[in-house]
C-alpha cells in the first residue's frame, strides 16, 4: 500500500509542525496549510492528496465552512475532524457535511495515524470503484475487443 498524502489544516503552527514531524516518522507524507482559505488553495494545487485532517475551529473561515469548500473541489478527499472541547456538535455537524471522521484535541498519534490510514483506504476503493465503472461503460459501449 503506499504511504499515504495529507494535508493538515490548522492555525496552531507548532502544533502541525509538531504532528507533521510525527506523521513523517511513520511515513506519512504531509503538507501543511495554516487557515481554511490556505488549506483549500493548497489542494486546489496538490489534487492528489488522499486525507486532510481540518481542525474545527480556526479564525475566519472555520473547520465546516472549509469542510464544505474542500467537498465542491475534491468530493472523494477524506477529511478527518480534529476538535477541541467545546465543539463536539461541530464534529457531529462535520459528519453529517460529510467527514470521514473526528479526534479530541489533543490526540494520540496512534489513534491520527490509525484514523488517516482508514481514510485513505476508503478514498483509494471509491477511487477504484469509479474507474471499474469507467471500464464497464467503455465496454458496454465499445464491446469486449475494445481493449484487445
Amino acid at each position: 500500500m503506499t504511504a499515504p498524502f495529507i494535508m493538515l489544516v490548522d492555525d496552531e503552527v507548532p502544533f502541525v509542525e509538531t504532528i507533521a514531524k510525527r506523521l513523517g516518522k511513520r511515513n506519512i507524507n504531509t503538507i501543511s496549510a495554516f487557515s481554511g482559505e490556505e488549506g483549500i488553495e493548497t489542494l486546489k494545487k496538490n489534487t492528489e492528496l488522499d486525507v486532510i485532517v481540518l481542525d474545527v475551529k480556526m479564525p475566519g473561515m472555520d473547520g465546516l465552512e472549509t469542510l464544505a469548500e474542500i467537498k465542491k473541489v475534491s468530493p472523494l478527499i477524506e477529511v478527518i475532524m480534529l476538535t477541541g472541547h467545546g465543539t463536539m456538535e461541530s464534529a457531529i455537524d462535520g459528519m453529517k457535511l460529510g467527514a470521514f471522521d473526528y479526534l479530541m484535541k489533543p490526540c494520540d498519534i496512534e489513534d491520527l495515524v490509525s484514523k488517516i490510514e482508514a481514510a485513505s483506504q476508503k478514498k483509494r476503493e471509491h477511487e477504484e470503484k469509479i474507474e471499474e465503472a469507467k471500464k464497464q461503460k467503455t465496454l458496454s459501449k465499445y464491446g469486449p475487443f475494445y481493449y484487445a
